[in-house]
């Protein structure tokens, strides 16, 4: 008898419909978590682009500001405020409605100024009398977070606020000699000693006829009124007296002074910078100074006493000020107040048009030793950066150019690579900004 089989039923493996949804659900997840990132990553960078261009104008501004005002009362808070103004006109411009926002109208409370002597810092506010440096900070501009606030719920919270940060630091830029004026005064190659305040025999305040006139001794020889040779004749002394030059010297070259009056270019190229505008000169090509106040009347020159005079007694300097006979006479210290005052807004004879330091001539200091006169070579020793003291006269024994040792004068408008503390016209430029008293630089600069 057979036996019969029992057959066991064919078991099938469970379908899985749910796993592939679970996968899709987590892989769209994981995308949507990238393009959020990658959205508010690209927010973050535009908005960091825009706060930096704006700190960095508010560096430059500041500096600016400062380079003018330097030494005068309430330096440090005109400072501040030209570069909170500059930070607010850009937050304002159109594209940046949402720096606006964060600014509010506040921008003391959304930025830091502050001031330092160094590049290196360090800085603060109101910062040293010396102050020559700038730094702009925000250290947190608060963002809008499309996905932001997802992304750290579902995270560890390591990931932060939406925010991002800028930094800038502006100051005088270091120089190369340039612009010069066609003039030259004769100076002791002995006689440096700037530590002491000397400079080729020249000490700050000093009166100097930058340029004799007729019947004058010249320091360098018959023929000589103290003019080099630049170019063209008359029409080249016209132009770089009146600041469209642009000729550079170093120290250890040789000029080549220009025997001659040359007395009408040459009063008609300095007197633009009092505003005095004869022959073929124009205050659009050449404006004014700031302030162009003078003394009046005039000051003379007395070849026989080798002397300046004023109202026929002898001009003397000290620390800079002018006088003669007791009385004041408008000079270096008194110009430098008033350009002050007029950056500040509260100063008064500001001209509208005027210019900053137009009437700052860079000057070569040449040793005249054994000169005789004549179209001869001068060895240069230095460059000394004055200050015009009135305009010149246009002809006659009394046209004669004065000025004021201010400082010595290493150059302008050069921008350099490094940080200096070289003294005479600069530009403003940006620099590294170095975590303080370091020459290590901030990553946010």
């Amino acid at each position: 008898m057979m036996n019969a089989s029992i057959r066991q039923p064919l078991t099938l493996p469970r379908r899985q419909g749910g796993a592939v949804s679970v996968l899709m659900v987590i892989a769209l997840a994981a995308i949507g978590m990238m393009a959020a990132l990658a959205l508010d990553g690209g927010h973050m960078l535009l908005n960091k682009t825009r706060l930096q261009n704006a700190v960095d104008a508010a560096a430059l501004g500041g500096a600016k500001t400062l380079s003018q005002v330097s030494g005068g009362m309430n330096m440090a808070s005109t400072t501040r405020a030209a570069a909170l103004d500059t930070l607010s006109r850009n937050a304002n411009a159109v594209g940046n409605a949402e720096l606006a926002t964060a600014v509010a109208g506040n921008p003391g409370a959304f930025a830091a100024v502050e001031l330092s002597s160094s590049v290196y810092g360090p800085f603060s506010y109101p910062g040293p009398s010396d102050a020559k440096y700038v730094r702009v900070s925000v250290p947190s501009y608060q963002l809008n977070g499309f996905f932001w606030s997802f992304v750290q719920s579902v995270g560890d919270g390591s990931l932060g606020g939406k925010a991002v940060a800028a930094i800038a630091t502006a100051g005088p830029s270091p120089t190369a000699p340039c612009d010069l004026a066609p003039l030259m005064v004769c100076g002791d190659a002995s006689q440096y000693d700037p530590a002491a305040g000397n400079f080729w025999s020249y000490h700050f305040g000093d009166l100097v006829v930058l340029k004799t006139a007729a019947g004058n001794t010249s320091p360098i020889g018959p023929g000589n009124f103290q003019l080099l040779d630049f170019g063209s004749g008359g029409s080249t002394v016209r132009q770089d007296l009146a600041g469209g030059g642009s000729v550079c010297r170093a120290v250890g070259d040789t000029v080549q002074t220009s025997p001659g009056n040359t007395v009408g270019p040459a009063s008609q190229g300095l007197n633009t910078r009092f505003g005095i505008y004869n022959g073929p000169v124009s205050a659009s090509d050449y404006p004014p100074d700031l302030v162009t106040s003078s003394s009046s009347p005039a000051m003379t020159y007395n070849d026989t006493l080798a002397q300046a005079q004023y109202k026929g007694q002898a001009v003397t300097s000290s620390g800079g000020d002018l006088s003669a006979g007791g009385e004041a006479i408008p000079d270096y210290n008194d110009w430098r107040a008033q350009v002050s005052a007029c950056v500040a807004g509260s100063g008064t004879g500001c001209q509208s048009n005027g210019v900053f330091e137009r009437r700052m001539l860079k000057i070569v200091v040449g040793n005249c030793t054994g000169k005789q006169g004549g179209s001869t070579s001068i060895p240069v020793l230095g460059f000394g950066c004055y200050f015009v003291v009135q305009p010149m006269n246009g002809g006659g024994t009394q046209a004669q150019i004065f000025g004021q040792f201010a400082y010595e004068c290493e150059g302008d408008n050069v921008p350099g690579p490094t940080p200096s503390s070289d003294a005479g016209p600069q530009i403003i430029q940006l620099y590294k900004t170095y975590i303080n008293g370091s020459s290590t630089p901030s990553t946010d600069s």
